[in-house]
């Protein structure tokens, strides 16, 4: 059984949550659902499991693959069951139990109750729960990885949702380059200290250390797209100030998560500089060419290598 290769093999050393130094306490209470080994082997399993899709082809890691900080690259757009496309860029999957609402737009608010979305949207996974729970109920292995999580065999929408929160939750990424500059054990050349500084100084109100969001919604001068007619928080607030607002995103990782915004538009850092450069809504951002030079250089710093290759979250069924 691929599951029992010793290489990914979850002991309870690796379930153990450390809070990284720096970051807030968490907003998700771990408490409640504290991962174990068996939550987050089976939360894994079911992550990399087509069987949550109707068409058992679509898995969650369909769209959040590992070495692109669990982010799509290239699509602009999500690819769902049967080529179906989506009207917004997949979001990378990383500190989430920081995070007071899901989804670009914040219509989610709870952790636990996140997959639902992927899972019943009829672009994306295309299923319903009930069935869900019927095919998952109608597997042995499951039933008896259910069994050793939480103790009972009878499958529930509550216990499909808590194994996959105990996976994501323990999805940290808190260990790049900038992270060891901050605790003195690297050093950054002097264009990614330049950009530091010029990040310090324009974009970190929006993009807070050590999250690098602020967990706020913000128009940022972007055209909408007409073809896509996405209102943005709009659609959940109904209150017209919030047209085309969107969730700040963290940037720890950006380098690997492209393509950028909400409807990846922009297939580059350098893209991003230029309309930030260009933009009516943020006035303190007039970068010249040499200026985002140095601000890629240090975002590139925010590349945590170990998360990106943390054998706790790869799909074992590949190897």
């Amino acid at each position: 059984m691929l599951e029992e290769n010793p290489y990914f093999k979850i002991t309870s050393k690796d379930v153990i949550f450390k809070n990284p130094k720096g970051f807030p306490k968490p907003i998700y209470d771990l408490t409640k659902n504290k991962p174990s080994v068996e939550g987050f082997t089976l939360g894994r399993k079911l992550f990399y499991d087509p069987i949550l899709s109707v068409d058992y082809f679509t898995s969650c890691a369909t769209c959040h693959q590992q070495f692109a900080a669990f982010a799509h690259i290239d699509h602009p757009l999500s690819h769902g069951i049967g080529g179906k496309i989506g009207i917004r860029n997949v979001p990378a999957l990383q500190n989430l139990i920081w995070k007071d609402a899901f989804m670009v737009d914040g219509g989610i608010n709870h952790l636990d109750l996140q997959p639902i979305s992927p899972i019943t949207s009829p672009t994306e996974m295309g299923e319903n729960l009930p069935n869900v729970l019927k095919k998952l109920q109608a597997d042995s292995t499951y039933r008896l990885m259910f069994y050793k999580a939480f103790k009972d065999s009878i499958i529930t929408t509550e216990m499909l949702m808590k194994s996959l929160s105990q996976f994501l939750s323990l999805m940290i990424s808190s260990n790049s380059r900038y992270d060891k500059f901050i605790a003195g054990a690297d050093t950054l050349s002097i264009i990614e200290q330049k950009g530091l500084n010029l990040f310090a100084s324009n974009c970190a109100s929006c993009h807070t250390p050590p999250l690098f969001t602020d967990n706020q919604y913000h128009n940022i001068g972007l055209k909408p797209d007409s073809n896509l007619n996405d209102k943005g928080r709009m659609a959940i607030t109904s209150f017209k100030e919030d047209y085309f607002k969107f969730k700040t995103p963290s940037l720890r990782n950006v380098e690997m998560t492209y393509p950028y915004m909400h409807d990846g538009r922009y297939r580059n850092l350098k893209e991003v500089m230029n309309h930030y450069a260009a933009s009516q809504s943020c006035t303190k951002m007039k970068f010249d060419e040499f200026e985002k030079v140095e601000l890629i250089a240090f975002l590139k710093t925010l590349t945590d290598m170990e998360y990106l290759h943390d054998r706790r979250f790869a799909d074992p069924n590949t190897y």
